[in-house]
């Protein structure tokens, strides 16, 4: 985890204090305050179709494999507003439903991320903007083939498609 070791509002290095239910916690002895870890938050989407039978994933940054549409939730913006925005932003599609699955803290970029489920009409018309590189909409077999191997993506998906097959 990104460990903060000065102070964000003053410079003042921080030293460690105990605090009841919390353990040993950054203090900043300048503002007598406390200093909780800082990270980024983001969200990851499981674009399904309405029949649940189809996922759309998509490839970015010139790798070969596919992932999750995914983003950084915006200051003063929910996690909800961020799906809507970046599935718009990233493939002009409108979402007809989302439902929160689970979160998981990525050490390697110090992100949150916060995984959805989103239901949109297949018959949309896709227009990806730049930062996309490829899509598909893939069966769900074929999506857990084609997702990045060993990432957090590969684990949400088979989380959400593991719970769908024990429901149908």
């Amino acid at each position: 985890m990104f460990e903060l070791n000065y102070c964000p509002q003053c410079g003042q290095k921080l030293t460690k204090r105990s605090l009841p239910l919390e353990g040993e916690v950054p203090y900043c002895e300048k503002c007598q305050d406390f200093r909780f870890p800082i990270f980024s938050v983001a969200v990851s989407m499981i674009v399904m179709n309405q029949a649940k039978d189809k996922a759309l994933l998509i490839k970015q940054y010139g790798r070969d494999s596919y992932i999750l549409v995914a983003g950084y939730v915006n200051k003063g913006e929910d996690s909800e507003a961020t799906c809507r925005r970046e599935l718009k932003e990233e493939l002009n599609l409108d979402l007809k439903s989302l439902s929160f699955n689970r979160s998981s803290y990525f050490a390697p970029s110090n992100v949150l991320m916060l995984n959805y489920t989103v239901v949109v009409d297949e018959d949309q018309l896709v227009t990806p903007n730049e930062e996309v590189d490829a899509w598909d909409w893939l069966s769900v077999d074929e999506a857990r083939k084609q997702i990045r191997p060993k990432s957090l993506a590969e684990e949400f998906l088979d989380e959400y498609l593991d719970k769908l097959n024990e429901s149908n």
